[in-house]
């Protein structure tokens, strides 16, 4: 078990107020039951670095996939991408991140430490009770080189967000999709932002993943659409199984805006450090084509065909972090009760977002017709979903509480009377309450529940 006095696991989480044994519980069932490791574990792991244990990647993928179900394949309006992660160096000064891509940062003078500046109070160390330096700006993007490290003009970046990717294939949507206003573009992909300060476990990582929609619009639609967007960014957040009392709704204030950004606003998460932003709702008129037009000389306005007039659309942005819904996913579900006189944690799902659906167990493994009869069933089971498992290791409280902690919906037990009238015990996790069930009626049993 992963405690705070054996942080060497988990460095950069930063325990700060009284929900602090909150997060280092779910840090802990995090590792325990394989959904995050530390990156570079075995050589004592490497700060703001994680990897996706097999239990997380499932849950991962689940989220992804609800996302791009609702706001790519149900529409027509959206177009999906999935575009590269190194782009011409241009692309990043157009953007304005290689001058304004910053964060002011500050050096303790005696143990060398550094911080955001905007995150530590006063000029004195929280490390050590050192000197600060005076704040200087710090570009968070990863530099890399393209070709022979030698060359000239083979600077890149790994790129700090998925957005550029959509606005430099805009002339490409057009020539071969033909869409009309509004549309949008849509992609899931990873970015990297050289932090400072990486902290709060997943919650501020150099390595992430982003859910990102650029949605071009005619300028005078865009009060309209901002409120479409704000609305259906909220009902996907219920439909995962959000705690919708933790999230809440801050407008980012003009002299905080983005560089691009003429209104912005934070959903915001009451995480077990604080509350912190989810994701972003971004109206980023026509900053971003007007200026790639201009650096490269490519015409990216839009021909209205019915008026035949010629603009650049503006942008509506909903950005969504998966690892950060992650983190709130896995906020929102972690439970604990008292059943049958014990202290019992169990991950509440929704079904659909479990990443193990239901867990089948012979009732006893050293007994060949039980053992038998349950991987049969568990296979029948596989075919209708591929998100179940089979398990015999432990006793039958043991395997209870392992599914429990990974969040499974449903228990399937096979047992002696499974073998006279072919009924199966199924236990439901959320109230641990147990029903007979015909197997011939077991997958649509499921198919309902899930």
């Amino acid at each position: 078990m992963i405690t705070f006095a054996n942080k060497k696991y988990f460095k950069d989480i930063n325990m700060k107020n009284q929900d602090e044994n909150l997060l280092a519980d779910i840090v802990s069932l995090a590792k325990r039951r394989g959904f995050i490791f530390p990156g570079s574990e075995i050589y004592g792991g490497l700060a703001g670095a994680f990897d996706y244990g097999p239990i997380g990647t499932i849950l991962k993928q689940n989220i992804k996939n609800s996302w791009w179900q609702k706001f790519v394949a149900t529409r027509q309006d959206l177009y999906g991408l999935d575009t590269a992660i190194l782009m011409n160096e241009k692309v990043w000064q157009a953007s304005g991140h290689v001058l304004g891509f910053n964060d002011p940062l500050v050096e303790c003078k005696k143990c060398h430490h550094r911080f955001r500046a905007d995150q530590v109070a006063g000029k004195k160390c929280p490390d050590c009770g050192g000197e600060l330096s005076a704040p200087k700006q710090f570009n968070m993007m990863f530099q890399t080189a393209v070709g022979p490290v030698a060359e000239t003009g083979n600077t890149t970046y790994l790129r700090p967000e998925t957005a550029q990717g959509m606005f430099v294939n805009f002339k490409n949507i057009l020539d071969t999709m033909h869409p009309k206003l509004p549309f949008g573009l849509a992609q899931i992909g990873k970015a990297f932002r050289n932090e400072i300060t990486p902290k709060d476990f997943l919650f501020r990582s150099r390595e992430f993943e982003q859910m990102e929609i650029e949605y071009f619009i005619k300028e005078t639609d865009w009060p309209k659409q901002f409120d479409y967007w704000k609305d259906e960014m909220l009902e996907w957040m219920e439909e995962i199984g959000l705690d919708m009392t933790k999230v809440f709704e801050e407008e980012v204030p003009p002299e905080k805006l983005a560089h691009y950004s003429k209104k912005t606003l934070d959903f915001v998460f009451d995480f077990p450090f604080g509350r912190e932003e989810l994701y972003g709702l971004a109206y980023r008129g026509d900053f971003d084509l007007k200026n790639h037009a201009k650096a490269s000389g490519e015409n990216l306005e839009y021909l209205d065909s019915e008026t035949n007039e010629r603009f650049y659309p503006h942008t509506i942005e909903p950005t969504f972090g998966v690892d950060r819904t992650f983190l709130a996913l896995l906020a929102s579900a972690y439970s604990v009760d008292d059943l049958g006189g014990e202290k019992r944690i169990f991950l509440k799902f929704k079904p659909a977002l479990a990443p193990v659906k239901a867990a089948v167990f012979p009732l006893l493994r050293n007994k060949p017709e039980l053992v038998k009869k349950a991987e049969a069933v568990f296979h029948d089971l596989k075919v209708f979903n591929p998100y179940m498992v089979f398990d015999d290791n432990g006793n039958i409280g043991k395997r209870y509480r392992r599914q429990d902690e990974i969040g499974t919906p449903f228990c399937v037990t096979i047992d002696f009377d499974t073998l006279k009238d072919d009924t199966v015990t199924v236990r439901h996790r959320d109230s641990g309450q147990q029903e007979r069930i015909a197997i011939k009626k077991l997958a649509g049993f499921l198919q309902e529940k899930l």
